[in-house]
């Protein structure tokens, strides 16, 4: 595959993916995709075989980059783990800040939008967050290495904190409040020092 097409490609997900964070799946058009990315109808179809499986890559690209950006998050060397997993759910609660953000999260926007309408994409955003799960997961096991975290079962409790995060964070977008949000990082900090 030649660079123009992976760059045309990019090009559409990347438009695709500021109009759907913003609006929804079902409420972004073809033709508002088209015409905001400037590529034409034919074009689009060389690349995806339909809207749907331009949602599939949408996500699969969206948990690519967000997976890369939380791998260097999780391994940085200066902190312990305890550190790392604060600071990303630091980041979550922050309005501008790039992919950890609540408002910017495909899973909180599209799993109830496309669950029921689309198996494919119900199915990668939930390969998705089974890896996200994964990555919290590793990250605290480097915490309960460094022993600035005090859990027993890092699985049980990568998952018990990830449900809780996307949960407040579509409380959050339905009352316009991030209190929820901010309790949420509290309990966080009293789970992972088992508390």
């Amino acid at each position: 595959m030649n660079a123009k097409t992976n760059d045309t490609r990019q090009h559409i997900l990347e438009v695709g993916y500021e109009l759907i964070v913003t609006k929804g799946f079902t409420s972004v058009g073809l033709s508002e995709l088209l015409k905001s990315a400037n590529v034409p109808k034919g074009s689009f179809y060389h690349y995806f075989k339909s809207k749907e499986h331009f949602g599939e890559w949408l996500i699969q690209d969206y948990f690519t980059h967000y997976l890369a950006n939380l791998a260097e998050l999780f391994h940085h060397p200066a902190q312990t783990g305890y550190e790392c997993l604060i600071a990303y759910f630091e980041r979550w609660i922050e309005v501008n800040n790039g992919c950890c953000n609540a408002n910017k999260c495909l899973i909180v926007k599209l799993s109830a939008e496309v669950s029921d309408l689309s198996e494919p994409m119900r199915l990668a955003l939930r390969s998705g967050a089974d890896r996200i799960i994964d990555a919290i997961a590793g990250c605290i096991e480097k915490g309960i290495t460094d022993g600035s975290i005090k859990v027993n079962d890092s699985q049980k409790a990568a998952h018990q904190i990830y449900y809780v995060w996307v949960g407040a964070s579509l409380l959050n977008k339905l009352y316009q409040d991030q209190s929820g949000l901010k309790q949420c990082l509290e309990n966080t900090k009293l789970l992972l020092k088992g508390q």
